[in-house]
C-alpha cells in the first residue's frame, strides 16, 4: 500500500518528532502501525509546517492544496503525502477528519484564545481527536460509541500537552489555558504573557485542568476494549504514556513554566508492559457500560463524519470560513509590508 521508502522516511520523523507515539507504536500489529506511523508522519508535517512559519496563514493555505491533492489522487512529491494518498485510497479516510486537524492548525494560525473549558475542548478535537477518529479508521473501526471513546483520548491526551506545555506556549506567545479560569484565579492574561512566571493561582488552573482529562482517560479505556485486539496494547500504552506526562506535571507542583514534565525510559517500558497486561484483562472482563456514555458535545460532528462517512455532505464550511479570514489576513499583512517597504524608499 505504502511504498517502503515513504514509510521508512516517515517512521524516522516520528522516531525523532514524537517519541511518545513512536513508543506506543511498537504494540500494534504492523498492519496497523505502518500506517498509522504514516498518518502521525502527515500530521507533524502538517503541525510543523505551521508552527515553524512566520506566515503561518500561507502555511495553512498551502497544507490545505496538499490536502486537495492527496485526496485527488495526485499528492505533492514528498514521502509523507504519498503515503497519506495511499492511506486515503486504502481505508476510505474520510476528508472531515483532515480537514478538522486544519482547521485546528488555522486556529492556532490566528493564535485563537477560548474563553471557556468547550472551547478549549473544541480546539482539542480539530488537533487530537480528528486524529484518534482517523486511528480508528486505520483499524476499521467505525463504531459511534468506539469512535466516541477515541475523541475521548484524543482531548485527553491534547489537554495533558497543554498543561505539561504552559511555560514552552507563553514563551512563543501562545495561551490555550480557558480564559474565564484565569479570571477566576485573578491571572491577566495579557500581562502573564508578558512575563510568564510560575505561582500558586497558575498552579491551580493546571491542577484543574488536569483534573478534567481523569474523566476522560477512564472513559476511553471502555473504548480501547472494542478495538479488534491485537491493536489493543499500542492505544493503551498510548493512554499510560499520556496520562504518565500529566502526573509528572503534579509531581514538579503543577509548575510547568520553570520546568517541563519528562518520562523516561523505564517508565516507558513500565508502561509498555502494564498495556499488555491490562490487554489480557479484557479478554476476562464483561465490556464496561461506560462504553455507550455520550461523547464530549465538541467531537460530535467527528463521530458522525467517520461513522456515516459515505452519507455524510462534504464537510468544509467551518474550514472555508476560517481559511477566508486567514487569507485576508495575509493580505493585509503582505499590503502593509509593501507600504513599509515603499516608505523606506
Amino acid at each position: 500500500m505504502i511504498a517502503p521508502k515513504d514509510l521508512e522516511h516517515c517512521v524516522e520523523s516520528i522516531r525523532h518528532g514524537s517519541r511518545s507515539f513512536h513508543a506506543a507504536s511498537r504494540l500494534l500489529p504492523a498492519r496497523v502501525r505502518n500506517p498509522a506511523l504514516a498518518l502521525y508522519a502527515f500530521c507533524r508535517l502538517a503541525d510543523d509546517a505551521v508552527d515553524l512559519q512566520s506566515a503561518k496563514g500561507d502555511a495553512v493555505l498551502r497544507l490545505h492544496d496538499r490536502l486537495d491533492k492527496a485526496y485527488a489522487g495526485r499528492p505533492k512529491d514528498a514521502p509523507a503525502d504519498r503515503a497519506f494518498a495511499a492511506i486515503i485510497e486504502e481505508f476510505e479516510m474520510p476528508r472531515a477528519l483532515p480537514e478538522a486537524l486544519l482547521e485546528g492548525l488555522a486556529w492556532d494560525a490566528m493564535e485563537r484564545r477560548y474563553d471557556d473549558l468547550s472551547g478549549l475542548r473544541a480546539y482539542s478535537a480539530r488537533v487530537a481527536s480528528a486524529v484518534g477518529a482517523m486511528m480508528c479508521v486505520l483499524m476499521r473501526v467505525r463504531d459511534r460509541d468506539a469512535l466516541a471513546r477515541a475523541c475521548d483520548l484524543g482531548v485527553a491526551m491534547q489537554l495533558t500537552n497543554i498543561a505539561r506545555d504552559v511555560g514552552e506556549d507563553a514563551r512563543e506567545g501562545r495561551l490555550y489555558l480557558p480564559l474565564d479560569w484565569l479570571a477566576e484565579a485573578g491571572i491577566d492574561p495579557d500581562a502573564f504573557l508578558k512575563a510568564p512566571a510560575m505561582t500558586p493561582d497558575l498552579g491551580r488552573v493546571v491542577r484543574r485542568l488536569l483534573r478534567e482529562v481523569q474523566g476522560l482517560y477512564h472513559r476511553s479505556e471502555a473504548g480501547i476494549a472494542a478495538l479488534p485486539l491485537g491493536a489493543r496494547p499500542g492505544i493503551y500504552a498510548a493512554r499510560f504514556i499520556y496520562a504518565g506526562i500529566g502526573q509528572q506535571v503534579a509531581r514538579q507542583g503543577y509548575d510547568s513554566i520553570t520546568r517541563r514534565a519528562r518520562t523516561n525510559k523505564a517508565q516507558k517500558l513500565g508502561w509498555l508492559a502494564l498495556s499488555i497486561l491490562r490487554t489480557g484483562a479484557t479478554l476476562a472482563l464483561p465490556r464496561s457500560s461506560v462504553i455507550h456514555a455520550r461523547p464530549v458535545p465538541e467531537t460530535a460532528f467527528l463521530i458522525t463524519a467517520t461513522a456515516d462517512h459515505r452519507q455524510v455532505p462534504h464537510w468544509s464550511d467551518g474550514l472555508n470560513a476560517t481559511l477566508e479570514i486567514l487569507h485576508t489576513r495575509e493580505e493585509e499583512r503582505r499590503a502593509a509590508l509593501m507600504s513599509s517597504a515603499h516608505g523606506l524608499r
